[in-house]
Formats: structure tokens, C-alpha cells, sequence
């Protein structure tokens, strides 16, 4: 049994993992600010799924934001976590556009404190989110962790290769093992209202029109939460270590003669986003009225993973079909709000 922190856990991808560590046993710490960028009741339901949870004993909540520098070292101090799940950030492209600073605060400053604060505490393994949406203006698909992300085209973008960045010069100088996730398209049962199959099936259910952006082609390598957690908590249990085929003359992004890792967590089937919806109609047994919008600033056209190195180290990929997920999601969807 050991002690993980998990920030962010209200959060979607949080709570399920939190849920699987207790499951597996474990001592988890628990902490999330609660803000408002989406309903809080959602997150507090979250929150009460956890509480509930027949090792609830082994469960801590705190309500405290990661850019509280005082009140992160005082919970390190308090809990001493032996692994780190650091979840918590600013979420989504669109908002990063109109609100820089609450992703300056939360996804830079917050982060730091988890560094520095895991330094201290000598933590065993600190796993982290990043996103795929690092990949940027890259062109070239399926997306490897050996491409460069010099080019991307929203600001939290830049705050998750900055998250990579910030973690690798830890890994370098302190020997803290660090490994970044880089997600693509989470979906599925207690999900964000922010994103496209929330908001459709909120929308097609009150016989309202959807918002269709990219003219409906866009393409997204949409992964389901259950194969996420599966990914997450394996890397948490292998600490990430210096390559020993790393070549500063040729160097990959992805390793580094530090213990840093840096794995894509997606599901490799590309999705349209018509065919996304399709899949949701069906499911839920409603045409969709679409209101066909061009693309916005800051999405990225197509994304796609290649998660063979992910693979190779845990032994484990992605594979949940897009069909059955959505199905899950709804079923979900019309249990928790009655409809």
C-alpha cells in the first residue's frame, strides 16, 4: 500500500482514477480547488462517488488549489505522498483564448508547486497530464512522442509542452522520476460538460440544435475513460528511468538520459467527427438538427496517436471501439439525470 496524491480529483479523469487506487488498496489524497468553469454540482458528484466508495476510509479530500504555494507545501508535509497523479489544470483550448491567465495560474504556477514539492518530498514517481493537443501545426500522422512540438496554436497548448519542459529539468537535476501523459479526446461516463459528447447529447435530447465545427470533418482519436485509467495507473506503477539508448546527437523528445518519459494515450482509430455523432444519434435514438460551423481558432484539424512506445513499456494500448464507449456514456447519461 502507498500514499498517491491526486490532484484535480473531481475532475473526470481524477475521480475514476482515484476510484481504481482505492480499489487497488491504496492511500489516496485527494484535492481539487472546485471552480466553476463548469457546474461544481458535477464535480461534487464526483467527489461523493469517491466517499462512497467501500475503501473510503483510505480516502482524503482537501479543497485546495495547486497555485496555493503555502498550502501545497503545508499538504505535502501533512501527507507525505510516496507517487504523485498530478490531473489538475485549467482545462479546455477554446476558454484558453479569452482567459490566459487562469491557465498561467493553474497550469504553470500549480505545476511548479507540484515539482518543487515532490522534489522535497524525494516522491517515488510523479505521473502528469499533458495533452495531445502539443502536436500543434504538426501535419504528419499518426502523432509519436519522437515528433517535435515546437508549433502549438493555443495557449494551453503551450502550457502542457511547458508542463514537459519544466518537468524534464527536474527529472535532469534532481533525479525525480517524471512521466507525462499526453491524452487524446477523453470520453465517457461522468465526463466534462465542455466537451462534444456532453454537449450533443444534452443538446439532442432537448430537441436542440448542435454546433458543428470544421463543417463536421474534423478528426479526433476519441479514448474511452476506462482504457485512460488503465494506461495511467500501469505508467504509475513503473517509474520512469534513463534511456539507455538515448542519442544526444539524434535526441528523442519522448526520453532522455533522465528519468523522464513522455507516452500518447490514445485509442489510434481516428474518428470523423460526423461519424462521432453518428454513433451518439444511434445510441441515443435522436437525429441530431447540426449547425454546420467552420473550424475555431485554436483547434487543431485531425489528431491521431501512436501509442507503441506506451505499449512497449506497460504492455497495454487503447482499444475501446468509439461505438461501444458513446453507448456507455449514454446509458450513463440518462441513469444520472433521469432521462
Amino acid at each position: 500500500m502507498s500514499t498517491v496524491l491526486v490532484t484535480g480529483v473531481a475532475g473526470f479523469i481524477g475521480m475514476h482514477c482515484a476510484r481504481e487506487l482505492l480499489g487497488q488498496g491504496h492511500q489516496v489524497v485527494g484535492i481539487d480547488n472546485l471552480n466553476a468553469y463548469y457546474e461544481v454540482s458535477l464535480k461534487q458528484a464526483r467527489l461523493a462517488q469517491l466517499q462512497a466508495h467501500p475503501h473510503a476510509a483510505n480516502f482524503r479530500f482537501e479543497r485546495l488549489d495547486v497555485a496555493d504555494r503555502d498550502g501545497m507545501a503545508r499538504l505535502f508535509d501533512a501527507t507525505r505522498p510516496t507517487r504523485v497523479l498530478h490531473l489538475a489544470a485549467q482545462a479546455g483550448v477554446r476558454y484558453s483564448i479569452d482567459q490566459p491567465d487562469d491557465y498561467t495560474d493553474a497550469n504553470l504556477l500549480g505545476f511548479g508547486n507540484v515539482l518543487q514539492n515532490g522534489r522535497r518530498h524525494a516522491v517515488q514517481h510523479l505521473v502528469y497530464a499533458s495533452s495531445s493537443s502539443v502536436y500543434g501545426g504538426n501535419a504528419k500522422m499518426p502523432y509519436a512522442e519522437r515528433d517535435a512540438v515546437d508549433h502549438p496554436i493555443s495557449y494551453y497548448a503551450a502550457t502542457k509542452k511547458a508542463n514537459e519542459l519544466m518537468a524534464h529539468t527536474y527529472a535532469h537535476l534532481y533525479g525525480m522520476p517524471t512521466t507525462g501523459l499526453r491524452f487524446f479526446t477523453v470520453y465517457g461516463p461522468w465526463g466534462r460538460p465542455d466537451m462534444a459528447l456532453f454537449k450533443f447529447t444534452r443538446a439532442m435530447l432537448a430537441g436542440e440544435a448542435i454546433d458543428v465545427y470544421g463543417q463536421g470533418q474534423l478528426v479526433r482519436d476519441f479514448t474511452f475513460i476506462d482504457d485512460i485509467v488503465q494506461g495511467v495507473l500501469r505508467v504509475l506503477d513503473k517509474p520512469a528511468t534513463p534511456d539507455a539508448q538515448y542519442d544526444a546527437m539524434v535526441p528523442n523528445p519522448g526520453t532522455s538520459t533522465a528519468p523522464y518519459r513522455i507516452f500518447n494515450i490514445g485509442n489510434s482509430q481516428p474518428t470523423v467527427l460526423m461519424d462521432y455523432i453518428a454513433a451518439i444519434e444511434r445510441a441515443l435514438g435522436v437525429t441530431a438538427n447540426k449547425r454546420m460551423l467552420p473550424i475555431q481558432p485554436g483547434d487543431m484539424q485531425a489528431t491521431s496517436a501512436d501509442t507503441r512506445a506506451l505499449r512497449d513499456w506497460v504492455g497495454f494500448e487503447p482499444g475501446t471501439p468509439v461505438t461501444v464507449g458513446v453507448q456507455r456514456f449514454v446509458d450513463w447519461y440518462r441513469e444520472f439525470f433521469r432521462t
